[in-house]
């Protein structure tokens, strides 16, 4: 160690300009960072920072942590098929579907006024909303069309439920797309601005707090082992190292207390709990609504039923 020693020492007094002393400067502080993490220098060698500091920091890795926590879930809805993974397979369908519609109309228009067969253009496929609600509306509504196909089918209470039912997710799907987008806009957005903006540039300025104390503990290492010629420039390096590290500490602390008084984050949270309110508040009345008159249909099919066999 005593080696790097000299050789650090020996490089930081080289007169290279202003280029090769950010380089030494740089190597010093790599230096000194490895030696730490070996555990090559006393505790006591290592510059303590203000314990206000230390405690904001604690404080902003917890708050970095809750914004990557709760984004990691709730970017699920950024996809609206988050409730409905078997969509896969009408995706699929109606890429299909898509790709058959180009060829079918290219060849439409490309193949007029050839000998070959030209096939009528057709009308594109409307998108379909991949969600659970909608599914289950699509799904029930092709069901009460198919039981009201049937002869007497007008009059088949399972047909009329089914209709009933059809209709009430198709306002709970309506409910449900708004929702999505109103946490899209009025939670995810600003909470992961939140996260790359400020609780970024905190953690920047952190970094260079590190960085400048490693340079500071680096230059008193370098004091201590220069020769007696090179003491006093020695001497200035550490003074003018402290103090880089108090300003960029005093920068690091505003800016920490600024991400940590910042009402934005608990805003976003209250906009997503509302937006969830709203759609199972909506979704629960609606529910409740059709649960009325489905019981109705089940009561009276219960009374026939039983009807019928005590005759």
């Amino acid at each position: 160690m005593d080696g790097w020693n000299k050789f650090q020492s020996s490089l930081s007094g080289l007169n290279l300009g202003q280029s090769a002393n950010k380089f030494a400067k740089g190597f010093n502080s790599s230096v000194q960072a490895t030696r730490e993490r070996l555990g090559q220098v006393a505790p006591d060698e290592i510059t303590e920072l203000p314990q206000e500091y230390k405690d904001l920091e604690a404080r902003v890795d917890a708050l970095r942590q809750a914004h990557l926590a709760l984004l990691k879930v709730t970017k699920a809805y950024e996809n609206e098929s988050y409730d409905y993974p078997t969509q896969i397979q009408e995706s699929i369908t109606e890429l299909s579907t898509t790709i058959g519609h180009g060829i079918t109309n290219f060849a439409a228009t490309n193949l007029k006024g050839t000998n070959l067969p030209t096939p009528s253009p057709v009308a594109p496929q409307v998108s379909q909303h991949k969600t659970l609600p909608h599914a289950l509306c699509r799904a029930a509504t092709n069901a009460a069309a198919a039981m009201q196909r049937t002869p007497a089918g007008d009059e088949d209470k399972l047909g009329k439920a089914l209709t009933v039912y059809a209709d009430v997710f198709d306002n709970i799907a309506s409910a449900r797309v708004e929702q999505d987008e109103s946490i899209q806009a009025q939670y995810l957005r600003p909470w992961q601005t939140t996260l790359s903006t400020s609780i970024n540039v905190a953690m920047k300025a952190r970094q260079a707090v590190r960085v400048s104390r490693l340079e500071l503990d680096a230059a008193k290492q370098t004091l201590k082992t220069t020769s007696p010629a090179k003491q006093e420039q020695a001497r200035l390096d550490v003074e003018n190292a402290e103090d880089d590290l108090v300003q960029k500490t005093e920068v690091a602390i505003t800016l920490m207390k600024t991400v940590l008084e910042n009402p934005e984050p608990l805003k976003n949270l209250n906009e997503l709990v509302k937006a969830q309110l709203l759609y199972f508040a909506a979704a629960a009345e609606a529910l409740s609504s059709a649960q009325g008159e489905i019981e109705e249909l089940s009561v009276a099919a219960e009374g026939e039923y039983r009807k019928s066999r005590d005759h």
